[in-house]
């Protein structure tokens, strides 16, 4: 042995250390977590996936970086598919990312979930923002693809709703690399006619990448910055996509969305039908109770003119009858007949006082009569009395040969005392 070192250089060591690196790893996956993630102007991403014993630098050029749906961030645990590189100038080995996928959930799954919460996040979720269809649109714009079934579809169901609309197509591309740039670009021609009322933006149903389109960030920001109201018919009822929720308004499929754009003619027919009902029923209920109170204010004014009228004639009459009776003629008349009554009751009370004066009359005459000495005479008895006119009372006042005169009940007998006897001798009964 000579005992010569064998000498490197750093290029050389490092470039035979390239060489196997490079030549050993071509093609390998590594599974670790993303730290220090940095996005550069130039669009090139660098950072580290380590776990917890080792880490490796890693850096996504813009080219890759492009086909990746989610955002690379730190603490996602990802894997990542490249080959390893060495960076002669710094001495340093680092995976040149071809593939990044998250781990656990799909990359399109987890795309996403981030740009969902960073839409929601800036409000272009909010139900504040949902704008209401017009009811009867003139102009209804379509962004689809021209040949899909979709775009036919629609316009059967719009045709057979109501067929005198107008519709405009913005024909693009809705799957595949570029189709979100197409989605978008409708949305915004559609938009720049100005006179389109409603826009439909949609395709029928497909696996996840197929409906990815509509999961893009340009078409989710077209659909929130559009004047027009925007329908979002994307897929089927279980496909959600992100313009789903910026969307004003979700259909389950795309021939939903022409019912739900487009009235059904019959119906909206029926409706005005209706309509003029209930305006002609409000019309004419007011008439209807304005003459129900043109009647009750009738009957009042009758009643009230009535009783009114009523009332007058009572005065009048009160009047007349307060007239009649301050009428000399009437006095007069009244007091006749007043006088007449009186008359008639004084008639009355003199013949019922003389009544019963001749009765009071004929009772004290029965009773004088029963006192009379002529009344006493009548009963056979009589009264005598001497020339000089006393009654003899005994035979002693008398003596024979004295003239008498006896009365008696009718008539006067002169007589002569014969004898004077004081003894009645005849027989007592």
């Amino acid at each position: 042995m000579t005992g010569e070192r064998a000498v490197l250089t750093v290029a050389e060591l490092t470039e035979r250390l390239r060489a196997t690196l490079e030549e050993r790893f071509p093609a390998v996956w590594v599974e670790g977590e993303i730290s220090n993630f940095r996005l550069y102007g130039s669009g090139h991403a660098y950072f580290t996936l380590k776990d917890a014993e080792a880490q490796l630098r890693c850096v996504l050029f813009r080219n890759r970086g492009r086909r990746i749906k989610f955002e690379p961030a730190d603490g996602l645990h990802v894997m990542a598919f490249g080959s390893i590189e060495v960076y002669a100038q710094r001495g340093e080995y680092q995976l040149v990312v071809e593939l990044l996928e998250p781990k656990g959930l799909g990359a399109l799954q987890l795309a996403f979930e981030q740009l969902k919460q960073r839409l929601h996040a800036e409000g272009l979720f909010e139900q504040a923002r949902k704008r209401e269809l017009p009811r009867f649109p003139k102009k209804i714009g379509i962004v689809t693809s021209p040949s899909g079934a979709a775009i036919r579809d629609m316009l059967r169901v719009i045709g057979r709703r109501f067929g005198e609309l107008h519709i405009v197509i913005a024909p693009c591309r809705v799957q595949g690399e570029g189709a979100a740039e197409e989605v978008a670009q409708g949305l915004r021609d559609l938009n720049a006619l100005g006179d389109v009322d409603v826009i439909i933006v949609g395709r029928g149903g497909g696996s996840l990448e197929d409906l990815w389109a509509f999961n893009e960030e340009t078409v989710a920001r077209a659909i929130a910055a559009s004047k027009a109201p925007v329908v979002s018919a994307v897929g089927h009822e279980v496909d959600f996509t992100i313009a789903d929720f910026v969307a004003d308004l979700r259909a389950p499929t795309p021939s939903a969305a022409a019912e739900l754009v487009v009235r059904e003619k019959q119906a909206v027919v029926g409706a005005l039908v209706e309509l003029r009902e209930r305006l002609e029923r409000a019309a004419a209920r007011p008439l209807r109770d304005l003459e129900r109170r043109v009647d009750d204010v009738t009957l009042r004014l009758r009643r009230g003119m009535h009783a009114e009228w009523r009332h007058g004639a009572h005065r009048v009459e009160l009047a007349t009858a307060a007239l009649h009776a301050s009428s000399p003629v009437a006095r007069v008349t009244h007091g006749r007949h007043r006088l007449e009554r009186l008359e008639g009751r004084l008639r009355n009370e003199i013949r019922h006082a003389l009544a019963r004066s001749r009765h009071r009359l004929g009772e004290a005459v029965g009773r004088l009569d029963s006192l009379s000495p002529l009344g006493v005479l009548g009963r056979g008895y009589s009264l005598t009395r001497t020339a000089e006119g006393r009654i003899v009372r005994s035979a002693r006042q008398v003596t024979a040969g004295d003239d008498v005169s006896v009365l008696l009940h009718e008539g006067t007998l002169e007589c002569r005392v014969s004898a004077a006897k004081e003894r009645d001798d005849r027989p007592r009964v």
